[in-house]
């Protein structure tokens, strides 16, 4: 039994027609991008925006229309995955490599829907190391800065090459232990020269669909 696609096709419900849809990235929008397809193919009428080179290619091979940012103005809905996340809906995102399109993409959406399973519902984040995007030049001293804020940065690596993102970036995952207030981390991240973004999302996500071992899905609802 596959939770994430189970959680993936269920969020996918959501889509309506004429709407311009946000394709998130990883091993769980994959499974939301396959099934929009399938609904496209049945004859769902959307325009879409892709989040990382990645998923625009699978969405082509896929069949549905993308549209570019210039022609739109914002988004009626974005379906993503996260690598955890909290019951007030704060994320860690970034395992895959494209938090900051994610994020850009996510501010601009009415609705941000999350798809994950169960594992990735946790009590406080932190267990998953945060990815931090950072600027090539002098990354060394951002590191140096990271690990004056109370992490453990390590660099993130591609077989033998510095990881490098679709927007030319790096990425630092940092282990920060227990987050006990996400805000505030976000917020002390992004003072640091170097420091493109973090993968903290914070009130964007407004709700989660969530896949359970037993084949259930839950629903969870960002408070008002």
């Amino acid at each position: 039994m596959n939770l994430k696609q189970l959680a993936a096709e269920k969020a996918v419900e959501y889509v309506k027609d004429g709407m311009h849809v946000g394709l998130g990235t990883g091993s769980t929008a994959y499974w939301a991008i396959l099934k929009i397809g399938e609904r496209v193919r049945e004859g769902l009428s959307i325009q879409a925006v892709a989040t990382s080179k990645a998923s625009e290619k699978l969405a082509k091979e896929q069949g549905i229309p993308l549209i570019p940012f210039d022609r739109i103005q914002g988004l009626d809905l974005t379906i993503d995955g996260a690598d955890e996340l909290d019951r007030g809906l704060h994320l860690i995102k970034g395992g895959g490599g494209a938090l900051l399109r994610e994020k850009i993409v996510a501010f601009h959406s009415k609705e941000l829907i999350i798809i994950a399973d169960e594992s990735k519902l946790v009590d406080k984040l932190g267990t998953f190391p945060l990815p931090v995007e950072l600027v090539p030049f002098a990354y060394e001293w951002t590191m140096a800065s990271l690990e004056r804020l109370g992490a453990k940065p390590m660099l993130r690596t591609d077989d033998e090459s510095i990881y490098v993102t679709d927007n030319g970036n790096y990425i630092a995952d940092c282990r920060f232990g227990e987050i006990d207030n996400p805000n505030e981390l976000h917020q002390r991240l992004l003072h640091l020269p170097g420091v493109v973004d973090n993968g903290l999302f914070i009130g964007l996500a407004t709700r989660a669909v969530i896949g359970h071992s037993d084949g259930s899905m839950s629903v969870v609802e960002r408070e008002a």
